[in-house]
């Protein structure tokens, strides 16, 4: 385990670990700010992250922006990350492997950051973070904490892009998400 991100995101440049370093362009560390009370994770990267090599820059990450936005959540003061670092084939859901291969770099990430408050974006960061018996739409919305770190699945921006009525949902999520914060900072 690493001590500082920059030790911890050197030492993955070259991973090879699982079947995913053969097509990436770019490893998707994470962005943020390091010392983040909120922590967003999402399943693994797209074209676009890919390409940039940043999380959440394509249609999806856009549409989360907005979300930010509107809600006045800047995405500098949160961090954003994944469960897998490196783009699955056609945005397929990342396998057991190959998540077994990269979760230990996210969980050095979230003891490196010492979130209050992770965000599960999707189905995939729910069951692998969590347990994998969650379901995402009978959890989505309800607090779920597990120690000291308040969990809060919601959908991930990709699905309100194929249904907007989520976005109220999303929304309504990531409200409850900032007065959590407040009500953990007081």
């Amino acid at each position: 385990m690493y001590e500082k991100m920059e030790e911890l995101q050197q030492a993955i440049q070259n991973c090879n670990q699982c079947k995913l370093c053969k097509n990436r362009k770019n490893i998707v560390f994470g962005v943020g700010n390091e010392k983040a009370q909120i922590m967003f994770i999402g399943e693994g990267p797209g074209a676009d992250e890919d390409t940039q090599g940043i999380p959440f820059v394509g249609k999806a990450g856009q549409l989360m922006n907005k979300a930010l936005d509107a809600l006045g959540i800047e995405r500098e003061k949160v961090y954003i990350a994944n469960i897998v670092k490196c783009r699955p084939p056609n945005n397929r859901d990342p396998e057991p492997d190959e998540v077994s291969s990269c979760i230990n770099y996210l969980r050095n990430q979230v003891m490196i950051i010492k979130p209050k408050i992770i965000v599960l974006l999707g189905r995939i960061s729910l069951q692998n973070i969590l347990e994998p018996e969650y379901k995402i739409t009978a959890s989505r919305g309800k607090w779920v904490e597990k120690k000291g770190i308040f969990y809060m699945p919601t959908w991930h921006p990709a699905a309100l892009l194929r249904d907007e009525t989520k976005k109220i949902d999303f929304i309504h999520d990531l409200k409850q998400v900032l007065k959590k914060e407040q009500e953990l900072n007081k």
